[in-house]
């Protein structure tokens, strides 16, 4: 089992804060303690899930796991193994998920995994609230 991306991204902060207004802007500035997880689910990756929706094969793990998700909640293509989530039903968080994913740590290996498919993820979405501020996914 990996575990990969464990990240900041301020970029998300930021979006989610502002889609709230300026006064959850201002919440988010001022938390304390650590962040919780406020979502999990665990998704197999297949075959479908390494295209785009334009069809295009994607080369990188962020883009596999955001696609996955769109697959899940936009297009509803849904694998056997597949859980649902309430946080990446928004487009904005399947970009910002991305964003955290991209920007964080992952190793060679759990990223071929995923961008070769035929794989379970676990993905912990942190934060505090209904904000995220990063995400862990787990390559089992």
């Amino acid at each position: 089992m990996k575990t990969i991306v464990k990240t900041l991204a301020a970029a998300a902060v930021m979006a989610t804060a502002a889609a709230g207004g300026a006064a959850n802007a201002q919440s988010t500035l001022g938390w304390s303690g650590k962040p919780e997880v406020i979502g999990e689910y665990t998704a197999y990756i297949s075959q479908r899930d390494l295209r785009s929706s334009e069809g295009t094969r994607l080369t990188h793990a962020w883009q596999v796991i955001r696609q996955d998700r769109a697959n899940y909640h936009r297009f509803n293509l849904r694998d056997r193994g597949d859980q649902g989530d309430s946080f990446f039903g928004s487009a904005q968080n399947r970009a910002i998920m991305e964003r955290m994913v991209r920007d964080g740590q992952m190793s060679p290996s759990a990223a071929r995994a995923i961008v070769n498919g035929g794989v379970s993820i676990t993905v912990r979405i942190y934060g505090h609230d209904s904000v995220g501020q990063y995400v862990a996914v787990t390559v089992n």
